[in-house]
């Protein structure tokens, strides 16, 4: 039996709340957070769950993955305090003894021109995307290197391994937490602590804030032909291919992968424009 720390979306609110009720086949709502929490109980991982604001969901979110047979605490709190993710981590060993995998998945993704970007918004969403992910790390390596073994997963996407105009602020932060992962990585490696990222590309689902989407704003519809033709396989993401690159690395048969990533885009980043070329388009459009 294991135990996972899993931090779900920073705004669970805006999603609905029948969107986990499919775990083999998930319906277009479903949010791939929850399909990896969902198929770990299935592997029978108890969990830790924690997200901002909606403990009503939270709870419910809880009690489904009770209903598969294993324990589950929840934790209501902002993971880019680092006081809270201490008290959180802490509270989460106190119930269920340890935990051997984290699952860092909260992110927010303002996307806008940088010379448009607050001084404001740039810290907070470094507060969210990268400094969270170093509190969690940071609060359970302790418990890991004492029993020489452990797995962290990052979630990232596309703004983890390349740049695009108005990203600024996800791909500084996406990118930062790549880097921590690769260092982690190096530093755990004697204790048997593997740190990886999971790099999602478009992926089938709601999306709860539009206006981090510009690019589906401009008469592109999500899914459509236009949409698709970037990907070389010709779909997007389903949230069980994200859950699958999160389970791969929290099992064992990741043993021997540290510091590495995989790419779940379809082959997307394969056929990327050129910045240069991206640029171009932007400064065009503007004009």
């Amino acid at each position: 039996m294991w135990t996972e720390l899993v931090c779900i979306p920073h705004d669970l609110h805006s999603f609905p709340s029948f969107f986990f009720l499919m775990i083999r086949r998930p319906p277009r709502s479903t949010l791939f957070p929850y399909t990896t929490l969902f198929r770990s109980a299935r592997e029978g991982a108890d969990l830790i769950l924690n997200t901002r604001s909606s403990q009503p969901e939270l709870d419910e979110v809880a009690a489904k993955c009770k209903n598969l047979g294993v324990k589950v605490h929840t934790v209501l709190g902002d993971v880019s305090d680092s006081n809270t993710v201490t008290s959180m981590v802490a509270e989460g060993v106190e119930k269920l003894g340890k935990i051997d995998i984290l699952v860092n998945n909260v992110a927010i993704r303002p996307h806008k021109p940088i010379l448009e970007v607050t001084y404001e918004e740039w810290h907070h969403t470094l507060g969210v995307n990268m400094h969270a992910a170093f509190y969690l790390i940071k609060a359970v390596l302790p418990g890991m290197m004492e029993r020489k073994s452990g797995s962290i997963i990052g979630l990232g996407g596309q703004s983890a391994i390349t740049g695009r105009p108005g990203t600024s602020i996800v791909t500084t932060a996406k990118t930062g937490v790549l880097g921590l992962m690769r260092a982690v990585a190096a530093e755990m490696a004697p204790y048997n602590i593997r740190a990886n990222m999971v790099n999602p590309g478009s992926t089938d689902t709601t999306r709860g804030n539009p206006e981090w989407y510009p690019e589906f704003q401009q008469g592109v519809e999500r899914g459509s032909i236009e949409h698709l033709k970037e990907i070389p396989m010709g779909r997007q993401a389903t949230v069980e291919d994200i859950a699958n690159a999160c389970l791969f690395f929290a099992s064992d048969e990741s043993g021997y992968i540290t510091g590495d990533s995989i790419n779940v885009m379809g082959g997307r980043y394969i056929n990327q424009p050129s910045i240069v070329e991206i640029g171009r388009a932007s400064c065009r459009e503007r004009v």
